[in-house]
């Protein structure tokens, strides 16, 4: 079985920073892309970033310049830097994962973590 484990959520001050972290563990052999999501209130999921194998990073115009991904390969574990929080930022973030859970890496499989509330107060 294949988890993702996310973490760092809580409650902030406008203009704070926050640290998500999401930890992969299981049959994992590779990866093709990790990226954040996340979902506020009466609204649709949104693509905060995304990484891939190949190095490639995109972000919603939304957070640029504020937030940061970044991925340990040794360690599975992607994370999301959360600076110069905004009320507008308050969300369940959420962790997606594509990987690779067989040796050859034929296919990748796509997994979600369980998501964790962040909340930016004004």
């Amino acid at each position: 079985q294949v988890q993702l484990v996310e973490s760092g959520g809580g409650l902030v001050q406008a203009g704070g920073s926050l640290r998500l972290s999401c930890a992969a563990s299981g049959s994992i052999f590779g990866f093709n892309a990790m990226t954040w999501y996340r979902q506020a209130p009466g609204k649709q999921r949104e693509l905060v970033a995304l990484i891939t194998s190949g190095g490639s990073i995109n972000y919603a115009d939304s957070v640029k310049g504020r937030f940061t991904i970044s991925f340990d390969n040794a360690k599975i574990t992607v994370y999301l830097q959360m600076n110069s929080l905004k009320p507008e930022d308050t969300a369940v973030y959420y962790c997606n994962a594509d990987l690779y859970t067989d040796l050859v890496m034929t296919q990748p499989y796509d997994f979600w973590g369980q998501g964790t509330q962040v909340t930016v107060s004004s």
